[in-house]
């Protein structure tokens, strides 16, 4: 066990972060409404896993197991709620889109709906990395919806807990003017459930009127925040699985090296058993890399737009299950083994550019996804 983190290099990210575009601050008005507001949080959930997905793809082989089991839990569950999202978006009649340039981030990002402009980049196992997913998955006092008059002074987003909070309001509202079956319209065939989609932290099930939306939206608050100011999510009350420690709680064990015991609190902090982390077993990357870093023709840059390649096709997988095709989900499980694979062929190779390599910096993804890829990858799955 290392006793003590080196810094991350580098320290600082020399892109501006990009701005994620978020919906207005008001609860949503229409069917128009809700269906911007729902596709939105897809944009949000799928913001997450790119990150995560780095942070655990740099750990060098064999290390940090304990880390390595616990980011993999949390970007399945990223992939549960962004399919729970589609089938909210389905369920009101709108098309979840999630195969186009403009849904995948450029990073480094802004990380939308907080108060605080925290910046979310490509970054290799490390403090930073599990300080910017704390920032991400913190519990925070959620706000009331726009309108309430606890808010009457508020005119932007203070929490992505309060943007989830105006979805619910929203949806409350426009089935009390269109009655449920006139919100809930939407093509049931489109709905995923636990036939399609199953890991050891929850499971899909269709959205087909206000309660099980509401379910919706609860699962995913939960296994992000914990359960009313508990350290634990609600898959035991909601699924009958083991309770498990919320997404800013599994990261916080691995920050702080130790396990949460099964009376802890927020305010304790973890108190169990200790976790061994190995700071220095992970590949150092640079967090603002691009494919144009790689010298043309390289195996490097090869590897790079393989990669890209790969995730664009994760996503045509995923966009063809929520928009016709449920089934295509089960695609997705060696789609995301192929990533990994693809990943190691990048990450184990110091980067070319001699500056870099000489700070001790590695090739690395760098999901950036255009529509030419896209429309290339489509047409190979035909």
């Amino acid at each position: 066990m290392s006793t003590a983190p080196p810094p991350d290099a580098p320290a600082g990210i020399a892109a501006e972060p990009a701005r994620v575009e978020e919906p207005p601050f008001r609860v949503p008005r229409d069917r128009a409404d809700l269906h911007a507001f729902l596709q939105a949080a897809l944009t949000l959930e799928h913001l997450t896993i790119p990150p995560y997905l780095t942070a655990m793809y740099t750990l060098r082989p064999g290390t940090n197991r304990p880390a390595f089991y616990a980011i993999r839990a949390v970007v399945l569950e990223e992939m549960l709620h962004m399919t729970l999202v589609a089938n909210l978006l389905n369920a009101v009649g709108g098309t979840p889109l999630v195969a186009r340039s403009r849904f995948v981030t450029g990073y480094p990002a802004l990380l939308p709906y907080s108060r605080d402009k925290v910046p979310v980049a490509l970054r290799h196992f490390g403090t930073d990395a599990l300080d910017t997913f704390l920032s991400i998955e913190r519990p925070e006092y959620v706000a009331e919806p726009p309108g309430h008059p606890s808010v009457a002074g508020d005119t932007g987003w203070t929490s992505i807990g309060q943007f989830y909070n105006t979805i619910r309001a929203g949806l409350v509202r426009l089935t009390a003017e269109l009655g449920e079956a006139g919100l809930f319209n939407g093509d049931r065939r489109r709905q995923a459930g636990p036939e399609d989609f199953y890991n050891s932290g929850g499971e899909v099930f269709p959205v087909t009127g206000l309660a099980s939306a509401l379910t919706a939206l609860r699962v995913i608050t939960e296994q992000g925040e914990g359960v009313s100011h508990s350290v634990f999510d609600s898959d035991d009350l909601l699924f009958g699985e083991a309770r498990e420690p919320a997404h800013y709680f599994r990261f916080n064990e691995i920050r702080r090296r130790r396990a949460y015991g099964p009376h802890d609190t927020p305010a304790s902090g973890p108190t169990g058993p200790a976790i061994e982390v190995s700071w220095e077993d992970a590949y150092a990357i640079d967090p603002a890399a691009k494919v144009a870093d790689y010298p043309p023709g390289s195996a490097v840059r090869r590897a790079a737009e393989h990669f890209n390649e790969a995730y664009a096709r994760l996503l045509c997988l995923l966009e063809r299950a929520y928009t016709r095709d449920p089934a295509a989900l089960h695609a997705a499980v060696p789609a995301m083994l192929r990533l990994r694979e693809l990943s190691v062929q990048l990450y184990r190779n110091p980067h070319p550019d001699p500056a870099r390599r000489a700070r001790g910096l590695h090739a690395s993804a760098t999901y950036e996804i255009t529509e030419e890829l896209l429309g290339r990858v489509r047409r190979s799955l035909r």
